[in-house]
């Protein structure tokens, strides 16, 4: 399947033509790309873990930049020491750069990052500003008419 047709759902919905294009946009990204290989963990309500095995980079080697909903972690292939020259019989640990980019929802935000044992953890939580969230209006009761006395010319 090559593409999604949302029509039916564009016929009685206003603003989601953003939502097919985003679809599609992440539909052909994932295609390309296998390296790093990474998980989307759910660990709360509104949280969430993004975790990148990045084996053989260190936190100097990766960039993680927030902009317009998209997060894009960049990892730069860690340098040779100077003159160090290195021959393989295998090589099957990856050293090579690399451009990972993720669409995030509305209102979700990146807490923090941490590198633990060759893997990139990234925390992001949901937060939904309070102007946004669901509010009871309360309905106040009518005041009853008072009668509107005139004065009749005697």
């Amino acid at each position: 399947m090559n593409a999604i047709d949302f029509s039916p759902l564009l016929r009685t919905a206003i603003g989601f033509d953003r939502f097919a294009r985003l679809l599609d946009g992440a539909r052909l990204q994932s295609e390309g790309q296998a390296y790093p290989p990474y998980n989307i963990e759910v660990t709360g309500e509104d949280r969430y873990t993004l975790t990148m095995a990045v084996a053989g980079f260190g936190s100097d080697d990766i960039e993680l930049v927030v902009k317009d909903d998209t997060l894009t972690v960049t990892g730069k292939a860690p340098q040779a020491q100077d003159g160090e020259q290195r021959r393989y019989l295998h090589r099957g640990i990856a050293g090579r750069a690399f451009e990972r980019r993720f669409v995030l929802a509305d209102h979700l935000v990146v807490e923090g990052a941490r590198m633990e044992n060759g893997l990139l953890h990234v925390s992001l939580r949901r937060e939904v500003p309070e102007a946004l969230k669901p509010r009871r209006i309360a309905i106040e009761a009518a005041q009853p008419r008072q009668p509107v006395l005139t004065q009749e010319a005697a």
